[in-house]
């Protein structure tokens, strides 16, 4: 083999190493593990600064410990909360015929002298109930579910360390059963607030929060987000929940959803189940929703909600052939109310609202949702449907007035009527299988020994007219109704479940 040949060979063999190099290295980093994108840290930043949804994954070992630091930092933040409800009874005690016409018959067949019949005594009965809760401030402010503490006497909460302190409630609102209670106390851990409406379907999130015993306090559970903006689920009037397949359990109400990132994305609310425990379906309220709650509380002292003033129900695939639409979802307005500012800025009967500050608008749900959500005074900018053209208007939003009948004014229908009314709720819809988009006033009380019980009006009923003349609130009933008088004969036009008929008595 000549010099030549020799260099011709060494030549190839360096190739073939170089080429063989750049192939494995090309391999190799296509194997690497995922880093998912993060905005805020560079490549160069310390493994411990990263959230722990950004940092690489090269065993399972590194997916393990991303659950332990996002447990270990927000625990702390989830306190348990404890109530006492004291209820007092007047009774006899023990002795089961004390206070009855045989107490002297039966003290005297047990050889017990006879004495003046006893006074009933009052006894004092606790009621313990059992609860979850975050700390969202430094001033000491905690998001929990209203119905974890309504009605409750005393409040305490205990934090991971068994420090235990007394809580009040600074505001509640049972019309999306959140409550803010606050405690006194110095260097709190506090959670980070996500925001729920960027959270998809799919993703990964963990509760925290003290499950059937307070034995069980800051139990953590993982799964996923199973859906978003459930409602019709009967919990709350505005309804918008987080569904997750994460263990949520009596106890767990009030406490954490949490994201990879460590911050609150929901408050866990309630269960659907068959059994009464856990099955894969658990609803939280998004924080997006429980933030806006607590905000409006810490500023005004109550909830102050948007107002539009309209009639609506969801456009489906029928309204859309019958009504010649070019869109299949929305929201049509079905009526207006009078000087609302709805009318004031022109919507009428029949437009389709199909965006919300060029936001999609896809049912009645998120579109009520958003406004009550929205501050009064607010302007906002609704793109609708009339006639099949677009149109936008804008509409400077009113304040909503919760609708109820004055104590006096219950009392007189009671007494003149023999039955009891109330405002038409989704929540009163889902109970007594009734069509959301109705308007009028429910019967949620009645005598049987009334008139209307025995003409057929039942607790559940809803009437819509009152003499021919529709009613759609509370105030419009008392209007209607405010000339009657004993012996005058009134009609009602009423709905139960899918059935319409007339309810005729004498006063």
């Amino acid at each position: 083999m000549n010099e030549r040949t020799k260099l011709s060979s060494i030549v190839l063999i360096l190739i073939g190493v170089i080429v063989g190099a750049l192939i494995f290295s090309q391999v190799h980093e296509s194997t690497q593990p995922v880093v998912y994108s993060s905005p805020s840290p560079s490549p160069s930043a310390p493994q411990d600064t990263l959230y722990p949804a950004d940092r690489p994954l090269s065993t399972l070992r590194d997916f393990n410990r991303a659950f332990v630091d996002i447990a270990k930092a927000v625990n702390p933040t989830v306190v348990t909360v404890f109530t006492e409800k004291i209820y007092k009874v007047r009774g006899y005690g023990g002795y089961p015929f004390f206070g009855s016409p045989f107490e002297d018959f039966f003290r005297e067949f047990f050889d017990q002298p006879p004495h003046q019949r006893r006074q009933p005594k009052e006894e004092e009965y606790r009621q313990r109930g059992l609860g979850s809760g975050v700390i969202v401030s430094k001033e000491g402010y905690i998001l929990t579910n209203n119905h974890v503490i309504d009605d409750a006497d005393t409040i305490y909460v205990r934090l991971i360390g068994d420090r235990t302190l007394p809580a009040k409630v600074i505001g509640t609102d049972p019309k999306t059963d959140i409550a803010v209670l606050k405690v006194e106390a110095d260097d709190l851990p506090v959670i980070k607030m996500g925001d729920s409406d960027k959270l998809q379907v799919g993703e990964w999130v963990l509760a925290i929060g003290s499950p059937l015993s307070p034995n069980l306090a800051h139990t953590v559970t993982s799964g996923i987000v199973s859906a978003k903006g459930r409602s019709n689920v009967g919990l709350a009037e505005y309804e918008d929940f987080i569904q997750t397949d994460a263990a949520i359990n009596p106890g767990n109400s009030g406490g954490a959803l949490i994201n990879l990132d460590g911050e609150l994305i929901g408050i866990n609310t309630a269960i659907a189940t068959r059994t009464g425990g856990f099955q894969g379906i658990g609803f939280a309220v998004p924080i997006n929703m429980a933030r806006n709650v607590m905000e409006s509380i810490l500023k005004y002292g109550k909830v102050i909600r948007g107002w539009l003033g309209v009639y609506i129900q969801d456009v489906n695939e029928n309204l859309a052939k019958a009504m010649d639409l070019p869109v299949k979802e929305g929201v049509l307005i079905s009526d207006v109310v009078e000087d609302s500012p709805a009318d004031k800025a022109g919507l009428k009967e029949g437009d389709v609202i199909i965006k919300l500050d060029n936001r999609k608008v896809t049912n009645s749900v998120q579109l009520r949702n958003d406004i009550a959500s929205t501050r009064p005074g607010t302007k906002v900018k609704l793109t609708i449907l009339r006639e099949g053209k677009e149109k936008r208007i804008t509409v400077e939003l009113g304040k909503l007035e919760p609708e109820k009948a004055s104590r006096e004014s219950q009392e007189k229908i009671e007494d003149l009527f023999g039955f009891r009314v109330a405002p038409f709720t989704s929540e009163m819809a889902n109970r007594y299988g009734l069509d959301e988009s109705l308007k009028g006033v429910l019967v949620t009380g009645i005598k049987q020994s009334s008139n209307a019980f025995r003409a057929g009006l039942n607790v559940g009923d809803l009437i819509v007219a009152v003499n021919r003349k529709k009613v759609k609130s509370v105030d419009e009933f008392m209007e209607a109704v405010k000339g009657l008088k004993r012996g005058d004969t009134v009609l009602f036009k009423v709905i139960r479940g899918r059935n319409s008929f007339f309810v005729a008595f004498t006063l």
